[in-house]
């Protein structure tokens, strides 16, 4: 059994800041890459940022230098640094990732959902 978990939502002013944590588990051989999505009610799920194995990242435009991703294969966690957050940035934050199991079998992976919300 291969599964991810996010720790680190919550309720947050405006501007301010926030950390979110993916943590992976399970027999795992190796994990390709790694992303944020989220999903604000009556909205579609989007994607955030992603990362590649090798660490090539990529953006939503409307994150772009507020958000910054990282991960730690050694350790397989994925973390997403949140700062000057907007009441926009209010969300579902869902970790995902692509994992090849040690049964050989690739799978993509999500977590179960921690809720992000910025508000006065």
């Amino acid at each position: 059994q291969v599964q991810l978990v996010e720790s680190g939502g919550g309720l947050v002013q405006p501007g301010g800041s926030l950390r979110l944590s993916c943590a992976a588990s399970g027999s795992i051989f190796s994990i390709n890459g790694m992303g944020w999505y989220r999903q604000a009610p009556g909205k579609e799920r989007e994607l955030v940022a992603g990362i590649t194995s090798g660490g090539t990242t990529n953006y939503a435009d409307s994150v772009k230098g507020r958000f910054t991703i990282s991960r730690d294969n050694a350790k397989k966690t994925s973390h997403l640094q949140m700062n000057s957050l907007k009441p926009e940035d209010t969300a579902v934050y869902y970790c995902n990732a692509e994992i090849l199991t040690r049964r050989w079998d690739y799978l993509e992976v999500w977590g179960q959902g921690t809720l992000v919300t910025v508000s006065s």
